[in-house]
Protein backbone atom coordinates (compact mmCIF):
# COMPACT_ATOMS: atom_id res chain seq x y z
CA UNK A 1 0.00 0.00 0.00
CA UNK A 2 0.61 3.67 -0.31
CA UNK A 3 1.28 5.79 2.94
CA UNK A 4 2.35 9.45 3.05
CA UNK A 5 5.30 9.70 5.45
CA UNK A 6 6.58 12.86 7.27
CA UNK A 7 10.51 12.38 7.16
CA UNK A 8 11.54 15.86 8.27
CA UNK A 9 9.87 18.92 8.50
CA UNK A 10 7.99 20.17 5.26
CA UNK A 11 8.72 16.83 3.93
CA UNK A 12 6.31 14.46 3.24
CA UNK A 13 7.50 10.98 0.92
CA UNK A 14 4.80 8.87 -0.31
CA UNK A 15 6.34 4.87 0.59
CA UNK A 16 5.48 1.59 -0.58
CA UNK A 17 4.63 -0.38 2.60
CA UNK A 18 3.10 -3.20 3.43
CA UNK A 19 -0.59 -3.88 4.62
CA UNK A 20 -0.63 -4.07 7.93
CA UNK A 21 -2.90 -7.37 9.09
CA UNK A 22 -5.12 -7.21 11.70
CA UNK A 23 -4.18 -8.32 15.18
CA UNK A 24 -6.55 -10.07 17.58
CA UNK A 25 -9.62 -8.03 17.82
CA UNK A 26 -9.07 -5.78 15.12
CA UNK A 27 -10.22 -4.88 11.70
CA UNK A 28 -8.37 -3.73 8.48
CA UNK A 29 -9.58 -0.98 7.19
CA UNK A 30 -9.44 0.59 3.34
CA UNK A 31 -8.88 4.21 3.92
CA UNK A 32 -11.74 6.74 1.96
CA UNK A 33 -11.63 9.58 3.84
CA UNK A 34 -8.74 11.72 5.96
CA UNK A 35 -9.51 15.02 6.90
CA UNK A 36 -6.41 17.61 7.67
CA UNK A 37 -6.55 18.58 11.03
CA UNK A 38 -4.96 21.74 12.78
CA UNK A 39 -2.44 19.66 14.53
CA UNK A 40 -1.28 17.67 12.00
CA UNK A 41 -0.19 20.75 10.35
CA UNK A 42 1.74 21.66 13.91
CA UNK A 43 3.32 18.74 13.63
CA UNK A 44 4.46 19.28 10.01
CA UNK A 45 5.11 22.50 10.15
CA UNK A 46 6.67 22.82 13.59
CA UNK A 47 7.66 19.04 14.75
CA UNK A 48 6.21 19.51 18.49
CA UNK A 49 2.90 20.20 20.00
CA UNK A 50 3.63 21.00 23.72
CA UNK A 51 5.32 17.71 25.00
CA UNK A 52 4.60 15.56 21.82
CA UNK A 53 7.58 15.75 19.75
CA UNK A 54 7.90 13.71 15.63
CA UNK A 55 11.57 12.08 16.77
CA UNK A 56 11.41 9.87 13.62
CA UNK A 57 9.52 9.37 10.45
CA UNK A 58 5.68 9.72 10.83
CA UNK A 59 1.93 9.04 9.25
CA UNK A 60 -0.21 11.86 9.69
CA UNK A 61 -3.75 12.35 9.51
CA UNK A 62 -6.35 11.11 12.53
CA UNK A 63 -9.86 12.25 11.31
CA UNK A 64 -11.01 8.80 9.40
CA UNK A 65 -13.42 7.18 7.68
CA UNK A 66 -13.61 3.67 5.93
CA UNK A 67 -14.39 0.18 4.77
CA UNK A 68 -13.69 -2.82 7.07
CA UNK A 69 -11.84 -5.31 4.89
CA UNK A 70 -11.08 -7.99 7.11
CA UNK A 71 -11.64 -8.82 10.67
CA UNK A 72 -9.06 -10.36 13.42
CA UNK A 73 -9.95 -13.03 15.72
CA UNK A 74 -12.73 -12.36 18.19
CA UNK A 75 -14.36 -9.56 16.49
CA UNK A 76 -17.58 -9.51 16.91
CA UNK A 77 -20.92 -7.16 15.95
CA UNK A 78 -18.31 -5.66 12.57
CA UNK A 79 -18.84 -7.20 9.26
CA UNK A 80 -16.43 -6.58 6.02
CA UNK A 81 -18.06 -4.37 3.72
CA UNK A 82 -18.89 -2.49 6.64
CA UNK A 83 -18.43 1.52 6.08
CA UNK A 84 -16.90 3.28 9.83
CA UNK A 85 -15.95 6.16 11.25
CA UNK A 86 -12.33 5.27 13.42
CA UNK A 87 -12.57 6.86 16.89
CA UNK A 88 -8.82 7.14 16.71
CA UNK A 89 -7.63 7.14 20.54
CA UNK A 90 -6.54 4.00 21.93
CA UNK A 91 -6.79 3.93 26.15
CA UNK A 92 -5.76 1.48 28.51
CA UNK A 93 -8.96 0.49 29.75
CA UNK A 94 -7.65 0.18 33.20
CA UNK A 95 -6.40 3.62 34.71
CA UNK A 96 -8.44 5.46 37.02
CA UNK A 97 -9.62 7.72 34.17
CA UNK A 98 -10.83 5.06 32.17
CA UNK A 99 -12.19 3.31 34.63
CA UNK A 100 -14.13 6.33 35.58
CA UNK A 101 -15.52 6.66 32.31
CA UNK A 102 -13.62 9.94 30.97
CA UNK A 103 -11.25 7.72 29.20
CA UNK A 104 -10.00 11.13 27.47
CA UNK A 105 -7.82 11.52 30.33
CA UNK A 106 -5.86 8.09 29.98
CA UNK A 107 -2.14 8.89 30.43
CA UNK A 108 -1.41 5.84 28.41
CA UNK A 109 -3.34 6.61 25.34
CA UNK A 110 -2.32 5.81 21.92
CA UNK A 111 -3.80 8.25 19.71
CA UNK A 112 -3.45 8.21 15.70
CA UNK A 113 -0.83 10.49 14.23
CA UNK A 114 0.14 11.87 17.68
CA UNK A 115 4.19 10.94 17.89
CA UNK A 116 5.38 8.42 17.88
CA UNK A 117 1.88 6.65 16.19
CA UNK A 118 1.16 6.74 13.21
CA UNK A 119 -1.90 7.85 11.81
CA UNK A 120 -4.31 7.63 8.88
CA UNK A 121 -3.05 8.84 6.02
CA UNK A 122 -2.16 5.39 4.06
CA UNK A 123 -4.32 3.24 1.96
CA UNK A 124 -4.98 0.72 4.85
CA UNK A 125 -5.01 0.95 8.90
CA UNK A 126 -5.75 -1.59 11.21
CA UNK A 127 -8.20 -0.31 14.26
CA UNK A 128 -9.36 -2.19 17.23
CA UNK A 129 -12.81 -3.27 16.76
CA UNK A 130 -14.20 -0.99 19.89
CA UNK A 131 -13.07 1.98 18.08
CA UNK A 132 -14.89 1.07 15.10
CA UNK A 133 -18.27 2.47 14.43
CA UNK A 134 -20.36 1.30 11.55
CA UNK A 135 -22.09 4.90 9.76
CA UNK A 136 -25.38 4.47 7.91
CA UNK A 137 -25.56 4.15 4.39
CA UNK A 138 -26.92 7.72 3.72
CA UNK A 139 -24.10 8.85 5.50
CA UNK A 140 -21.17 10.23 3.40
CA UNK A 141 -17.38 9.40 3.48
CA UNK A 142 -16.56 13.08 4.23
CA UNK A 143 -19.08 13.44 7.04
CA UNK A 144 -17.84 10.20 8.69
CA UNK A 145 -14.54 11.31 8.95
CA UNK A 146 -15.64 14.39 10.41
CA UNK A 147 -17.43 12.85 12.80
CA UNK A 148 -13.65 13.03 15.03
CA UNK A 149 -13.57 17.05 14.81
CA UNK A 150 -17.47 16.91 15.58
CA UNK A 151 -17.12 14.81 18.71
CA UNK A 152 -14.44 17.88 20.46
CA UNK A 153 -18.01 20.25 19.65
CA UNK A 154 -20.33 17.85 20.85
CA UNK A 155 -17.83 17.32 24.39
CA UNK A 156 -17.89 20.37 24.81
CA UNK A 157 -21.30 21.08 24.66
CA UNK A 158 -21.73 18.33 27.21
CA UNK A 159 -18.47 19.85 28.91
CA UNK A 160 -20.56 23.01 29.75
CA UNK A 161 -24.58 21.03 29.74
CA UNK A 162 -25.95 22.99 27.46
CA UNK A 163 -29.62 22.71 27.62
CA UNK A 164 -32.74 23.42 25.18
CA UNK A 165 -33.15 27.12 24.92
CA UNK A 166 -29.62 28.46 26.45
CA UNK A 167 -27.93 31.15 24.68
CA UNK A 168 -24.25 29.70 23.53
CA UNK A 169 -21.19 32.26 22.39
CA UNK A 170 -18.63 30.65 20.45
CA UNK A 171 -15.34 32.21 20.20
CA UNK A 172 -13.31 31.42 16.52
CA UNK A 173 -15.13 30.19 13.93
CA UNK A 174 -12.47 27.43 12.70
CA UNK A 175 -13.17 24.45 11.76
CA UNK A 176 -14.28 23.36 15.24
CA UNK A 177 -15.86 26.20 15.89
CA UNK A 178 -18.18 25.93 13.50
CA UNK A 179 -18.80 22.18 14.35
CA UNK A 180 -19.19 23.20 17.86
CA UNK A 181 -21.88 25.70 16.08
CA UNK A 182 -23.55 22.86 14.29
CA UNK A 183 -23.29 20.65 17.36
CA UNK A 184 -24.81 23.20 19.97
CA UNK A 185 -27.27 23.56 17.35
CA UNK A 186 -28.46 19.63 17.44
CA UNK A 187 -28.11 20.01 21.28
CA UNK A 188 -30.64 22.30 21.76
CA UNK A 189 -29.87 25.32 22.11
CA UNK A 190 -32.00 28.48 21.53
CA UNK A 191 -29.39 31.23 20.46
CA UNK A 192 -25.86 30.87 19.21
CA UNK A 193 -23.69 33.43 18.56
CA UNK A 194 -20.65 33.22 16.25
CA UNK A 195 -17.36 35.46 16.64
CA UNK A 196 -14.30 35.51 14.45
CA UNK A 197 -12.38 38.12 12.55
CA UNK A 198 -13.23 36.92 9.05
CA UNK A 199 -16.81 37.78 7.41
CA UNK A 200 -16.27 34.53 5.11
CA UNK A 201 -16.17 32.62 8.02
CA UNK A 202 -19.09 33.97 9.76
CA UNK A 203 -21.41 33.44 6.75
CA UNK A 204 -20.31 30.18 6.74
CA UNK A 205 -21.07 30.09 10.87
CA UNK A 206 -24.84 30.98 9.85
CA UNK A 207 -24.79 27.88 7.58
CA UNK A 208 -24.26 25.61 10.62
CA UNK A 209 -26.29 26.92 12.92
CA UNK A 210 -24.78 30.58 14.27
CA UNK A 211 -28.01 32.60 14.78
CA UNK A 212 -26.26 35.58 15.34
CA UNK A 213 -22.67 36.86 14.28
CA UNK A 214 -20.20 39.10 15.73
CA UNK A 215 -17.24 40.68 13.20
CA UNK A 216 -14.73 42.22 15.54
CA UNK A 217 -13.38 44.26 12.85
CA UNK A 218 -16.39 46.20 12.22
CA UNK A 219 -18.71 45.68 15.34
CA UNK A 220 -18.17 46.40 19.25
CA UNK A 221 -18.47 42.80 20.85
CA UNK A 222 -19.70 43.92 24.11
CA UNK A 223 -22.87 45.73 22.73
CA UNK A 224 -23.48 43.03 20.34
CA UNK A 225 -23.86 40.83 23.59
CA UNK A 226 -25.59 43.37 24.96
CA UNK A 227 -27.94 43.33 22.85
CA UNK A 228 -28.23 39.97 21.39
CA UNK A 229 -28.99 38.96 25.05
CA UNK A 230 -31.32 41.95 26.80
CA UNK A 231 -28.14 43.07 28.66
CA UNK A 232 -27.81 39.79 30.29
CA UNK A 233 -25.03 37.96 28.86
CA UNK A 234 -24.73 34.25 27.48
CA UNK A 235 -25.60 31.23 29.20
CA UNK A 236 -22.48 29.45 28.33
CA UNK A 237 -19.26 31.01 25.98
CA UNK A 238 -17.22 28.12 24.37
CA UNK A 239 -13.28 29.26 23.60
CA UNK A 240 -12.66 27.75 20.21
CA UNK A 241 -9.62 30.21 18.94
CA UNK A 242 -6.89 29.76 21.34
CA UNK A 243 -6.29 33.40 21.63
CA UNK A 244 -5.66 35.22 24.99
CA UNK A 245 -7.93 37.44 23.81
CA UNK A 246 -10.65 35.53 23.08
CA UNK A 247 -10.61 34.05 26.25
CA UNK A 248 -10.85 37.59 28.11
CA UNK A 249 -13.97 38.21 25.99
CA UNK A 250 -15.62 34.95 26.71
CA UNK A 251 -15.43 36.08 30.46
CA UNK A 252 -16.89 39.45 29.89
CA UNK A 253 -20.02 37.27 27.75
CA UNK A 254 -21.15 35.40 30.09
CA UNK A 255 -23.69 35.97 32.12
CA UNK A 256 -23.65 35.93 36.15
CA UNK A 257 -24.30 32.18 36.63
CA UNK A 258 -22.85 30.78 33.34
CA UNK A 259 -20.61 28.91 32.28
CA UNK A 260 -17.34 29.05 29.96
CA UNK A 261 -15.40 26.19 28.79
CA UNK A 262 -12.31 26.16 26.69
CA UNK A 263 -11.23 24.05 23.70
CA UNK A 264 -8.82 26.02 22.02
CA UNK A 265 -4.90 25.11 22.42
CA UNK A 266 -3.27 28.87 22.66
CA UNK A 267 0.57 29.02 21.73
CA UNK A 268 0.87 30.17 24.78
CA UNK A 269 0.58 27.97 28.40
CA UNK A 270 -0.75 30.89 30.31
CA UNK A 271 -3.07 33.58 29.64
CA UNK A 272 -4.81 36.73 31.87
CA UNK A 273 -8.33 36.67 32.81
CA UNK A 274 -10.39 38.71 35.09
CA UNK A 275 -10.65 36.97 38.66
CA UNK A 276 -12.96 39.86 39.73
CA UNK A 277 -15.46 38.73 36.80
CA UNK A 278 -14.92 35.04 37.44
CA UNK A 279 -15.76 35.47 41.24
CA UNK A 280 -18.40 38.39 41.19
CA UNK A 281 -20.02 36.63 38.32
CA UNK A 282 -19.53 32.72 40.02
CA UNK A 283 -18.67 31.44 36.56
CA UNK A 284 -17.93 27.43 35.81
CA UNK A 285 -14.90 27.60 33.96
CA UNK A 286 -14.19 24.07 32.16
CA UNK A 287 -11.16 22.63 30.28
CA UNK A 288 -11.96 20.28 27.14
CA UNK A 289 -9.47 17.70 26.07
CA UNK A 290 -10.49 15.68 22.84
CA UNK A 291 -13.78 13.87 23.97
CA UNK A 292 -15.34 10.65 25.00
CA UNK A 293 -18.23 7.81 24.39
CA UNK A 294 -19.25 10.73 21.84
CA UNK A 295 -19.67 8.55 18.26
CA UNK A 296 -22.77 6.77 19.04
CA UNK A 297 -24.45 10.38 19.54
CA UNK A 298 -22.49 11.88 16.93
CA UNK A 299 -23.92 9.26 14.19
CA UNK A 300 -27.14 9.75 15.37
CA UNK A 301 -26.91 13.30 15.45
CA UNK A 302 -25.53 14.08 12.36
CA UNK A 303 -28.39 11.09 10.35
CA UNK A 304 -31.38 13.22 11.95
CA UNK A 305 -30.27 16.99 11.61
CA UNK A 306 -30.81 19.03 8.67
CA UNK A 307 -27.50 20.87 9.02
CA UNK A 308 -24.63 19.58 6.48
CA UNK A 309 -21.54 19.69 8.25
CA UNK A 310 -19.91 19.29 5.04
CA UNK A 311 -19.88 22.46 4.50
CA UNK A 312 -17.01 23.00 6.36
CA UNK A 313 -14.88 21.21 3.74
CA UNK A 314 -12.76 23.96 1.07
CA UNK A 315 -10.69 21.43 -1.16
CA UNK A 316 -10.17 17.90 -1.50
CA UNK A 317 -7.23 16.32 -3.08
CA UNK A 318 -7.82 12.40 -4.84
CA UNK A 319 -4.15 11.20 -4.04
CA UNK A 320 -1.85 10.58 -1.70
CA UNK A 321 0.61 12.29 -3.69
CA UNK A 322 -1.40 15.50 -3.17
CA UNK A 323 -0.84 15.33 1.05
CA UNK A 324 2.14 17.72 1.13
CA UNK A 325 -0.48 20.09 -1.49
CA UNK A 326 -2.63 20.05 1.01
CA UNK A 327 -0.53 20.71 3.94
CA UNK A 328 1.05 23.71 1.84
CA UNK A 329 -2.48 25.39 0.94
CA UNK A 330 -3.42 24.97 4.53
CA UNK A 331 -0.68 27.04 6.00
CA UNK A 332 -0.27 29.39 2.58
CA UNK A 333 -4.53 30.46 2.25
CA UNK A 334 -5.46 30.46 6.37
CA UNK A 335 -8.11 32.50 5.33
CA UNK A 336 -9.85 30.48 2.70
CA UNK A 337 -9.12 27.53 3.60
CA UNK A 338 -11.29 25.72 6.64
CA UNK A 339 -11.26 21.84 6.33
CA UNK A 340 -8.91 20.00 3.55
CA UNK A 341 -10.16 16.51 2.48
CA UNK A 342 -8.32 13.73 1.22
CA UNK A 343 -8.76 10.59 -0.45
CA UNK A 344 -6.01 7.86 -0.16
CA UNK A 345 -7.68 5.38 -2.28
CA UNK A 346 -8.91 8.09 -4.56
CA UNK A 347 -13.26 8.99 -4.46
Amino acid sequence: MQSAVLQKLKEIEVQEQTIPVPADNEVLIKVKAVGLCGSDIHYYEHGKIGDFIVEKPIILGHEVSGEIIELGKGVQDLEKGQRVAIEPGKTCGTCVHCQSGRYNLCKEVEFLATPPYDGAFCQYITMRSDLVFPIPDSMSDETGALIEPFSVGLHACSRGEVKDGDTVLILGMGPIGLLTAAAAKMSGAGLIIGVDLEQARLDKAKELGADRVINLKTESFEEKISEYTNGLGVDMAIETAGSPAALKSMISGVRRGGKAVIVGMSSEDEASLNIAQIINKEIDIRGVFRYHHTYPKAIQLLSESKIDIEKIITDRYDSLQDVETAFEKAIQDKKNTLKIMIYPNER
